[in-house]
This record gives C-alpha cells, structure tokens and sequence, in this order.
C-alpha cells in the first residue's frame, strides 16, 4: 500500500478501476430493476432499501469510534502512519474494489448457513491480514507485531465482519451489495477525517 499511497498514477489508476467496476454493477442494477436482469450479473447488483444503507454506515462509523478510542487508550495514536492528502481517492475507491472481491466473490453462498458464517470469517481473517499491519518494507522487511500492528489488524478483521453482516443479514433481504460499499466508504472516509485532524494528513 505504500506505493499506492505515494504514486499519484497508481491512485489514478485504482480510481479508474474503481469506477469501472462501479459503472458495470449499475449496469446490472438498472437491467434488475426494470425487469430484466442481466443473467451473468456481478453478485450483489441488486436493490436496497434506505434502512440497510443506513444500519451499514452507521456500524462502520461506530466501529471507527471503537478504533479511535482504543488507540488512545493503548497510548498507540503516534504510531499512526501518514496518508498523503489525495490518497483519500483510493480509499474511497476500496469501498467498490475491495467489496466486489470480499462481499462479493469471496464468500460460500446458497451451501447452508454455516458454509456462510464460515467463509465470512476466514475470509474476513485474510481481509486484515493483507492489509499489511504485522510487516514494514520502508527498510527492508521487518515484521512488526506490535500492540497498533494487532489492534489495528483486529479493527480491520470486525469491519469485514460487519460489511459481511451487512450483506447477508436479515436487513438485507436481496443480499445487495450496493449498502457495503457505502459503509466502507464512510469507514475510509472516517479515517481520513480522523487522521486529518490529528495532524497525519500530508498536503
């Protein structure tokens, strides 16, 4: 991530594909919707209503409080990494990219409800795990199992739950993919705003 977060190309680039993929689900969307659904649509391209989108940004938020408060608990808040300003693109980007894989491909569907609960788990184990917080690169690797490295790791790990349970919970009855990338987005969104006011916004 830290090539991402440095190359206004890469963020560019990600950006592009976010929108991409954005604009082939609302494809689908409007093909569902007017009667005539797409019969190799992307999964989760379906309706919602006003509630679940709702219940998903609100959790996310809640969840970002926990994050923000147990860091400055642990004493961990000047461990923080910085985020160049224009990375918030990417990130807000993620909560389209990231979904489609997580929510939407990488998840046991219609094999029983543990089938379910199960890879929702495992796969949400990998989604923090891969977002790289035991390991550094900016000296050569170095892991890094520090109380910020599991806190944030574990933060990560309840969010994929969460836009999990947003999918697939009763809120959602046509298991929409649309409210998950709302409440990621407003996660990432939230975290930019936090580290912009603690001062770890670089302009």
């Amino acid at each position: 991530m830290d090539a991402l977060n440095e190359s206004p190309l890469m963020i560019l680039a990600y950006v592009g594909i976010a929108a991409y993929v954005l604009h082939m689900y609302l494809g689908d969307y409007r093909a569902d919707r007017s009667g005539q659904p797409n019969p190799k649509a992307m999964p989760g391209a379906k309706g919602f209503g006003a509630g679940v989108a709702v219940i998903g940004v609100i959790g996310s938020l809640l969840l970002l409080a926990v994050e923000t408060g147990g860091e400055f608990a642990l004493g961990i808040v000047g461990e923080q990494s910085e985020m160049i300003w224009y990375f918030l693109f990417a990130s807000l980007g993620a909560g389209v990219v990231e979904e489609v894989i997580f929510r939407g491909f990488l998840v046991v569907e219609n094999r029983g409800r543990a089938a379910l609960i199960g890879s929702c788990v495992g796969f949400s184990l990998i989604f923090a795990l891969i977002h790289g917080h035991f390991w550094s690169t900016e000296e050569g690797f170095v892991w890094t199992f520090t109380s910020k490295a599991f806190f944030t790791t574990g933060i990560l790990f309840a969010n994929s739950l969460w836009w999990y349970a947003v999918r697939f919970g009763p809120w959602n009855p046509q298991r929409s993919i649309f409210p998950c990338m709302m409440a990621h987005a407003a996660s990432n969104l939230g975290v930019f705003v936090v580290k912009l006011a603690q001062g770890y916004v670089v302009f």
